[in-house]
């Protein structure tokens, strides 16, 4: 590839995230909308992302939702003291709970931190949250050393990759032409 094409390919890409960074537009085809925007073609707005995706640029694209706007106002993160040898087994079934919005893998810090399994559950009460601890603590069985939860006390924005302000002033989207090869 050379070097014109390249930086048509970065030029496009910057673009991209900065069109994308805030989320996508709730409208019925939002890849069509935003290529409009930038004055591309809807597929190469999505062949661009799929290879931004592909090459580590966009981890991943999905859904936010607000769990205290959906009414789930008791937000537990549960912590697990689990064998270390059997966490990426013991993950994975509990990651797969209908009630587990995300779980994982953190470093214990002992002695006062015991924990290595991270698992978040919401609900509409503390009493809610505390069943589903007690279903994934049954799932985790004999395994289990020890175990807290802890409860959000506050929302935080949760967003992606932002481009500071200064740079994207600069680099805002403009019309783009497509590359040619």
């Amino acid at each position: 590839m050379n070097n014109d094409h390249q930086n048509n390919h970065n030029e496009l890409d910057r673009a991209i995230i900065v069109a994308t960074q805030g989320g996508l537009p709730l409208v019925p085809r939002p890849y069509h909308q935003i290529a409009e925007q930038l004055q591309i073609s809807p597929e190469l707005l999505m062949q661009r992302m799929s290879q931004m995706q592909g090459s580590g640029v966009i981890r991943r694209i999905g859904v936010v939702p607000n769990h205290y706007a959906l009414g789930y106002r008791a937000n537990g993160m549960s912590v697990w003291d689990v064998p270390d040898e059997l966490i990426d087994q013991l993950g994975e079934q509990v990651g797969k709970l209908p009630f587990v919005s995300h779980c994982y893998r953190r470093p214990r810090n002992l002695p006062q931190w015991p924990y290595n399994l991270f698992a978040m559950v919401h609900g509409k009460s503390r009493e809610e949250v505390e069943v589903q601890v007690v279903q994934i603590g049954i799932l985790l069985g004999a395994q289990v050393r020890a175990h807290e939860i802890l409860y959000s006390t506050r929302i935080l924005k949760k967003t992606g990759l932002r481009l500071s302000e200064k740079n994207r002033a600069k680099n805002a989207p403009k019309p783009l032409t497509q590359p040619t090869a």
